[in-house]
């Protein structure tokens, strides 16, 4: 959300201010007086406002306005502008809940730099409001493989203690989804849970956004760290934390206070810290991009969260519940997947995990016919650019220069591969399906080199000259 409502009672200003940020990739709105603002944000609220302090011809000025809306709509950020600026004048804004006050004739630039900023904070609102409105759906864990149910029993343990945990796993696998579980049935469960994305906020900014800020001109604003006291703050990707902030935030993990940027006082907070990464944090410490102290302060109970390919059993009732959700949401068709596109799912690559599988089942419903079941033609596949128009296999040019006999073991190892993986390892589901004696199956997987072994609870298929012998389990 990038609309910003542009306030002033003279038109070349508005049309001024407004061209500039939509050449920056923003949309605005115009109001000429308090009418026609008040109109438009009861219409619909901005994500930030650009106000003039003074209006002719209108029943309020730009105080007032701010009083109303701030009273109404607290999150919006509001950047005060005047052309007889005093610094009265700006103190009264900031006092009434001004995110800042900028005298016309305004630098360019300098209005770019603090309409950034004060639209990163309303994204931080926004955000942080949307997910204290689907706290308890986001925490719910949706899944029965031996994999996935090894975690949730992992989590379960530690949801009663203060312990700080840390989730590591691939992305889109739902790292946060299980930070919100052990959120959700924890003694806290009822104060905060405050995300911090590390990967999105910009490293001049992360202290700023975690710490807060006071000056005599702004009087104190709250950090993230301030906001979830009590509760408990998420660290997301920890690993793209500046080096600078990860020694501050060390600090506070042992002193459980910290100082606001500009300010002279110590904030004391009670926090319990989660975090996530999808990085080898080990490496991270080695390449001197991450402190060694810290790993150790915020990985007390790691918790490995599985990738959806070695949960494949989970495929079916994750897309059935996306149905739901996104029915109820967005009001798209209530539909379920058909047998053949349940098993064609369970078969496929999934790089982006939970979170491509929720893509890809809101883009069938939105395409779709919106009737009957899910057919298989609906799944987009990689196996479509393998096939020609008259649905007759392609063959790969490595496969097609193979003699026959290699070509053919490297089509069953392949096949028997993704076969054992979409039944979680089971090898007997496995011979079942692919209608083979459990004996005669073990005899040509070892022939083809494919051993399974344990992860996270559940068994997953490889090519044995891919592993470290030791990590290795013949079925």
């Amino acid at each position: 959300m990038s609309d910003i409502l542009i306030v002033d009672d003279e038109r070349d200003i508005r049309a001024l201010i407004s061209d500039i940020l939509k050449d920056e990739g923003y949309t605005t709105r115009l109001a000429g007086n308090s009418d026609e603002c008040m109109e438009q944000i009861s219409a619909e609220p901005p994500a930030m406002m650009i106000l003039d302090i003074w209006l002719k011809d209108s029943q309020m000025d730009g105080i007032d306005i701010l009083k109303s809306v701030k009273r109404d709509n607290p999150e919006i950020p509001i950047i005060i502008i005047s052309g007889h600026g005093n610094i009265e004048i700006a103190v009264a804004a900031i006092k009434q809940g001004a995110y800042d006050f900028i005298e016309k004739p305004f630098n360019i630039d300098q209005l770019l730099v603090v309409i950034g900023r004060a639209m990163e904070t309303s994204r931080l609102r926004r955000e942080n409001t949307q997910l204290k409105k689907r706290e308890v759906n986001a925490a719910e864990m949706i899944g029965a493989s031996p994999g996935f149910r090894a975690m949730v029993s992992q989590l379960d343990k530690v949801t009663k203690s203060n312990g700080r945990v840390m989730f590591n796993g691939p992305s889109g696998s739902g790292k946060e989804i299980a930070a919100r579980y052990v959120h959700a049935n924890s003694l806290r469960a009822e104060a905060p849970f405050v995300v911090v994305s590390c990967a999105q906020i910009e490293a001049d900014r992360m202290e700023e956004v975690l710490f807060g800020r006071e000056s005599p001109e702004r009087g104190i604003e709250p950090g993230l760290l301030e906001q979830a006291d009590g509760g408990v703050i998420y660290f997301d990707e920890v690993a793209d934390m500046p080096i600078g902030t990860q020694s501050k935030i060390l600090r506070v993990l042992v002193d459980q206070q910290f100082l606001r940027v500009g300010g002279a006082e110590k904030v004391r907070v009670d926090l319990r810290v989660l975090s996530s990464t999808s990085r080898d944090l080990e490496q991270e410490i080695l390449g001197g991009r991450f402190r060694e102290e810290l790993f150790h302060r915020l990985n007390v109970v790691p918790v490995f969260v599985p990738s959806l390919s070695e949960r494949r059993d989970d495929i079916p009732v994750l897309a059935d519940h996306f149905i739901d959700v996104l029915n109820a949401t967005q009001g798209l068709p209530r539909r379920r997947l058909s047998e053949e596109a349940a098993a064609l799912m369970q078969t496929m690559v999934w790089p982006g995990n939970v979170r491509q599988l929720r893509n890809m089942i809101e883009r069938i419903l939105i395409l779709g016919d919106g009737t009957g079941e899910i057919d298989v033609r609906e799944v987009p596949s990689e196996d479509d650019r393998n096939t020609d128009g008259e649905g007759r296999v392609v063959l790969s040019g490595s496969l097609a220069m193979l003699p026959l006999r290699e070509a053919r073991e490297a089509f069953e190892r392949e096949y028997l591969l993704t076969q054992i993986n979409r039944f979680g390892g089971n090898i007997s589901k496995t011979a079942q399906f692919v209608g083979m004696e459990r004996s005669a199956l073990h005899r040509k997987l070892k022939s083809l080199n494919v051993v399974t072994m344990t992860r996270a609870g559940g068994r997953i298929a490889r090519i044995e000259d891919e592993m470290d012998e030791s990590t290795t389990a013949a079925e």
